[in-house]
């Protein structure tokens, strides 16, 4: 007798239900793909026949010159470096900062606890604002540096939680076992603690990298030096602004033929920019799951 598929044993409602989960999904995903693969083509196609006739697979069609343009130019590069230098410190900052502040709370015997988590949850509901924000950044002597971009934003109440709730996950016996072991606070929290909180490290460190490396409006507000602005700024000039780099078509006389170029970069330099996450991503897919799931069955 052929044993029915797992689908097959599911009711007429969970069917349905099942049947049009799958439908949106995959219009998720399609949503997602088809874009991409539209930028990803376009940024090899001559800007010409991209602007009169659009997408084509016709290879002798396609050029370099928008990769060759990008690559070449300075200024991406500086952005780029800025851009990893500034992710990379707001990363670990910022990780740091959380981890520290998340195992004081997560301990029942912490005294004032519930004070302090009310602090936290009133952060995350109501701000300064943007004036007196950066009122404070002019008066600590941090404007037009790297710190004003990552320690404003080092803090996370929700990434805060998710650790402290991780945190109340493992079990109490190993911090028994390291008392009887005579480990201090100091010496449980980085030598033992830390290491078995590898996915919920790197869940975090993903988060934090990403966000910094897609954040613009810091840098935009307070960073006035060209050569301190991340990647991103040149890129929302060449994509909001319509302003890519002088050396990059800087050669071209016809206002036509720059304008074309101008939007060919577009597309090369989407790609370029998303490369470091594309490379990340597949080495933090196996703590997604253990490093969110396993501290969201606590309260």
């Amino acid at each position: 007798m052929k044993k029915k598929s797992r689908f097959a044993r599911y009711s007429a409602q969970d069917k349905a239900l099942l049947t049009t989960g799958y439908i949106l999904l995959g219009l998720f995903v399609i949503a997602i793909v088809i874009p991409m693969i539209y930028i990803v083509i376009a940024s090899f196609m001559d800007p010409i026949t991209l602007q009169n006739k659009g997408i084509t697979f016709e290879l002798d069609k396609w050029t370099l010159t928008a990769y060759e343009r990008v690559i070449f130019n300075s200024q991406i590069w500086i952005g780029f470096k800025n851009a990893v230098i500034y992710s990379l410190v707001f990363t670990f900052v910022s990780v740091f900062v959380t981890l520290l502040a998340a195992y004081p709370m997560s301990r029942a015997d912490f005294k004032g606890r519930g004070i302090f988590n009310t602090i936290f949850v009133i952060t995350m509901f109501f701000g300064g604002g943007l004036i007196p924000t950066y009122l404070l950044i002019s008066k600590l002597g941090m404007l037009n540096s790297m710190w004003a971009i990552i320690l404003p934003g080092a803090f996370s109440v929700w990434n805060m939680i998710i650790a402290r709730t991780y945190y109340q996950g493992i079990p109490s016996e190993l911090r028994e076992a390291a008392s009887v072991d005579g480990a201090n606070e100091i010496v449980y929290f980085f030598k033992i603690l830390l290491p078995v909180c590898t996915p919920v490290i790197a869940v975090l460190a993903l988060w934090q990298f990403v966000g910094m490396w897609n954040s613009y409006f810091d840098a935009m507000i307070y960073l006035n030096d060209s050569a301190k602005q991340p990647l991103q700024l040149v890129l929302r000039s060449i994509l909001i602004q319509n302003q890519p780099e002088s050396g990059m078509i800087s050669d071209m006389q016809s206002t036509a033929q720059r304008a074309q170029l101008a939007e060919l970069l577009k597309y090369a330099t989407i790609i370029i920019s998303s490369l470091p996450l594309l490379v990340m991503y597949p080495f933090f897919q196996k703590y997604f799951d253990s490093g969110i799931m396993a501290g969201s069955v606590k309260g």
